[in-house]
This record gives structure tokens, sequence and C-alpha cells, in this order.
């Protein structure tokens, strides 16, 4: 009886976060991440916007520390002004497998993540997603949902580093133009990749 209960709740979370990403079409939002390399240890805090725009293009906006994100859809683009350095990936190799692609829509979550309940934490039911190929830097990504919407965000990676993102101030569906998902790199930056 227990373990039908335990599928009946994980296939709800399922649909719902299924529900909540297949809805959304584009979002802005601002973030507060932290970061934990140890249980114990101090955290890094980042904070800054993130916009998504299916399919496949989002930008983070880093604003503690300066830092910027940038996904077209077919190359990735890390830029850090107190470097003067850019590297730029292609998308196929710099994001299969990783949480990235869940809001950005590549692809439904069910294809490459085993998705089960993690009951309430904070107000958010919590869904736990646990990568269905095991050569990925992630080994488990926590998603909080308040209704059908994404408000917190966690990933724990193979080294058992956590990284958590707060969402505030959200905007489900804005128009946001393309020209955002666009990078060039300032001159004299240090470009690192193929263009």
């Amino acid at each position: 009886m227990a373990s039908t209960l335990a599928t009946a709740q994980d296939a709800g979370i399922a649909g719902r976060l299924e529900k909540a990403l297949g809805s959304l079409r584009a979002v802005k939002a601002d973030f507060v991440q932290e970061l934990r390399r140890t249980e114990a240890g101090p955290a890094e805090i980042a904070k800054g916007t993130f916009y998504v725009k299916k399919p496949g293009r989002f930008r983070w906006d880093y604003t503690q520390p300066p830092q910027l994100i940038v996904c077209d859809g077919d190359r990735l683009w890390l830029y850090d002004p107190e470097l003067e350095q850019a590297t730029v990936k292609k998308v196929r190799e710099a994001l299969a497998q990783t949480p990235a692609m869940i809001l950005s829509g590549e692809s439904k979550v069910a294809d490459h993540y085993t998705v089960r309940g993690g009951g309430v934490v904070g107000g958010l039911e919590m869904a736990i997603l646990t990568p269905r190929q095991s050569d990925g830097d992630f080994r488990e990504v926590r998603i909080g949902l308040s209704g059908e919407e994404v408000r917190r965000l966690e990933f724990v990676d193979r080294l058992n580093q956590r990284t958590t993102v707060d969402l505030s101030h959200i905007e489900r569906n804005p128009t946001l133009k393309d020209a955002l998902f666009t990078f060039t790199p300032p001159a004299g930056v240090d470009v690192i990749g193929a263009r």
C-alpha cells in the first residue's frame, strides 16, 4: 500500500512540475544564489536577474559578483568582466544533461530525470529529480513549486556541492526580445573557444 501511495505522489508532483514548466514560454525573475562547497562551510552568495525564452534561450545577469551567462540556443557564453574573459561553447556540448535544460524547455523533464516527491520544505512542494544517466555533473536537482510557479532550484553536484537559487519578482510569459539572448564580447576581451 505504501509503495502505491508513494508512486501516486511521485506521479502527482511529476505532473504538476511538467504542467508548471510546460505553461512557461518565457520567464523573468530576480535570484539569490547560494553555493555551499561543504555542509558546514560558508556560503558563497550571488545575486542578479535571469531570463528564459523557449526554446533553449536564457540569460543570467549576475550583479554581485558581476558575471554574465547567455545562451542563444546554439552557443553558450560565460563572460567575466573582472577577468576580461569570455568563454563560448556549443550548447549541446555544454548543457547536455544539465539543469539549465529544464527551464529552457529543450526537452521534457521525464526524458532525462526520474521524478519523485520531496515533501513540503519552507512552504514549497519539492520535486526531486535524479538524472537517468549517471555521467553528468549533477547527481540531484530539487525544484520547489508554489502552485504552478517555480520558486526554488537546488542542484547537488558530483562533489556534493549544493547550489540553491531562490527566485523572486517572477514574471511569467513576459515579452522578451531575442537580442537579450545574444552576446558580443567587448573590445579587448579574451575569448576562449570557437565562436
